[in-house]
């Protein structure tokens, strides 16, 4: 009975261990990232972008640094980059509809950003780039940081992203 106690014991605590890791992972596979991000460029016409396993590698890369402080700090790397991060717990979907959200500050006619921030968002239905990578990390202080890598890189003063 005693060896069947602790056989029961090692199981559950797998299940759990399983759990919790498939959890932290949850709502946030490259198909997230990629809805989100393909949804605002079909409404502007803008072809789909395409998951890179080699910028996504960049993304962790950097966000794995970010870890310690979850700071809102640019990689300076070689992609276009949008980068969040939260207090708590963030999602994927949440980072890039966040970005997406900036979308009523942008004129396309004008080419310019009114009442607040638009780079996120011209930076996701930037055309010339075709591919994204992006990586989560939760930070020591218990926050989310999130960034997302557009190749090629957009977002150059004074093109219209499409």
């Amino acid at each position: 009975m005693e060896f069947l106690s602790s056989k029961l014991l090692a199981l559950t605590l797998v299940l759990i261990f399983l759990a919790a890791a498939s959890s932290v992972h949850a709502q946030d596979s490259p198909q997230d990232f990629l809805y989100v991000h393909n949804a605002a460029r079909a409404e502007v016409g803008v072809q789909p972008l395409t998951w890179d396993d080699r910028v996504a590698s960049y993304a962790q890369y950097y966000a794995d640094q970010r870890a310690y402080d979850c700071g809102l700090v640019h990689s300076g790397g070689p992609y276009g980059e949008n980068i969040a991060m939260s207090p708590g717990d963030m999602s994927a979907v949440d980072a890039a509809r966040m970005w997406v959200g900036e979308k009523p500050q942008y004129d396309p006619y004008s080419n310019s950003c009114f009442g607040g921030q638009c780079l996120h968002y011209t930076q996701v239905v930037w055309s010339g780039s075709t591919s994204l990578g992006c990586a989560k990390v939760r930070c020591g202080s218990g926050g989310t940081f999130i960034t997302c890598n557009y190749y090629p890189p957009g977002n150059y003063q004074g093109q219209r992203p499409y």
